[in-house]
């Protein structure tokens, strides 16, 4: 491979002729082959969106020329637009901080800048990666903004995948409003429900992840930029932090702000910590329904066999005919990776020293990731298993009159004891529990229909007690 070289701090590197990275980038790559994974697209568009706002926060104030700004502002847009991803080679897993990342950054940004202005790669002489791209600005500061704009970006696409469960869940609570079925607590029976209560309250918890997560996200906006090295904002013009947070605010269409302590911003990454745990409740809130959609779908001669799960594809490779609930188990692995990805961030998080918490890269791989593998895994889950989710109604139905809980309605009128023998005698006899109220001659046939009628248990229903 033809190569230049090129020359950074520690000496002479080789650099691919063709690379718009350079030395620096160089050395990180042959420093970190650890895992093959490069920068999620979005942390590279939001830095990208961190060096076009400080590029044009130092024009303005005169810091840096505006024939370099200007060049810089072109090649960071020509970033944010995902022309040059390719040129971001460095692995996640790398230099404490993010600075192998940011360097990769800078010097993409500086070469593409020297082209623009009639220069070749690997010379600095107009655009310097640090001297102009980097001006007022540091990893220290940099990198978390990045992160956290990168977050919000992300959330901005989940959030609605979110939203579109919760309102495909929300559209089958209606849809199986009037199917009467057995309750189950302790996976024993329980009193009836409707098989709508069940999804719309499936509904309800997606709804409520969403909100959470947007809360969450919220906490993401407050930022240290302009407090470079460790916060005291040192070669920075004193308008620099709000002209470049005011510019990032308009690149992204995200609300910034300052932080109201840019060493606070810089130095606590809690609110990674708090989007990651909302990103993992949500993953725990899809692992129980999954399992509850597996359950119910159980069968279809041997299980609950309450709903049937589209069939998208055989389930085995002996069994003949056997369609296994692809999407819920989908749903399910996902969702574990989340959780993991989750122990890794708090693990990171808990880990900063004084001015400065170095394993942000660490941070921004796995939320990122779990952000971006839970969004699709959602639309897929939504398009492809619950809007296509059908009732068995007379198996449900089948379960609502035949659960011996319904002896739970008769308590206010023969008493907890008595139901309970009845209960008892239920499970031994195999007679139904209206059956056996009716032999007994324990109510009218007035009250049998009115009391032991599994639909009008599933809304409060005073009851006098003698």
């Amino acid at each position: 491979m033809p190569t230049r070289r090129e020359k950074d701090s520690l000496g002479f590197v080789d650099v691919p002729a063709d690379a718009l990275y350079g030395a620096q980038t160089a050395r990180a790559v042959e420093n970190f082959p650890i895992s093959g994974m490069k920068a999620h697209p979005l942390l590279i568009r939001a830095i990208a969106m961190v060096k076009r706002a400080a590029a044009e926060a130092n024009r303005e104030l005169g810091t840096v020329n505006a024939r370099r700004a200007d060049a810089v502002i072109q090649a960071a847009q020509e970033v944010i637009d995902g022309r040059w991803d390719d040129a971001f080679v460095v692995d996640v897993f790398q230099a404490g901080a993010g600075v192998s990342f940011h360097m990769n950054a800078n010097e993409v940004i500086a070469n593409r800048a020297n082209q623009i202005l009639g220069g070749a790669l690997g010379e600095y002489a107009e655009v310097h990666p640090n001297d102009h791209v980097n001006y007022g600005q540091s990893t220290n500061d940099v990198f978390p903004t990045a992160m956290r704009l990168a977050t919000l970006l992300a959330l901005g696409t989940l959030c609605p995948d979110l939203d579109g469960l919760a309102d495909a869940f929300a559209k089958k609570g209606a849809e199986f409003d009037g199917v009467m079925k057995s309750g189950r607590t302790h996976m024993q029976d329980a009193v009836p429900i409707r098989l709508g209560q069940e999804f719309a309250a499936y509904g309800i918890a997606f709804r409520k992840a969403a909100e959470a997560l947007r809360q969450a996200g919220d906490s993401l906006r407050a930022l240290g930029l302009g407090g470079t090295a460790v916060g005291t904002g040192l070669n920075t013009h004193p308008e620099f932090r709000a002209k470049a947070i005011a510019h990032l605010a308009r690149i992204s269409g995200q609300q910034l702000a300052p932080a109201e302590d840019p060493r606070w911003a810089m130095q606590s990454q809690a609110p990674m910590a708090r989007v990651s745990g909302e990103l993992r409740n949500l993953a725990l809130e899809v692992i129980r329904i999954s399992n509850d959609l597996r359950l119910l779908s159980s069968g279809p001669n041997t299980g609950f066999n309450e709903i049937q799960l589209p069939s998208l594809q055989p389930g085995s490779s002996i069994m003949p005919g056997k369609i296994n609930p692809v999407m819920a188990e989908l749903a399910a692995m996902v969702s574990f990776q989340v959780v993991g990805n989750d122990a890794a961030v708090a693990l990171a998080v808990q880990a900063g020293q004084l001015e400065l918490n170095v394993m942000m890269p660490a941070m921004a791989c796995n939320v990122l990731q779990s952000i971006t593998i839970l969004a699709n895994m959602l639309r897929v889950f939504r398009e492809r298993c619950v809007e296509g989710i059908t009732a068995n109604i007379e198996r449900c139905r089948h379960y609502a009159e035949s659960t011996i809980a319904l002896a739970t309605a008769l308590n206010p009128y023969i008493g907890y004891a008595k139901a309970a023998e009845l209960v008892k005698e239920s499970i031994s006899s195999g007679e139904s529990i209206v059956a056996l109220a009716r032999k007994k001659k324990l109510l009218s046939e007035e009250q049998i229909a009115e009391i032991l009628n599994p639909a009008r248990m599933t809304e409060p229903r005073a009851a006098k007690i003698d």
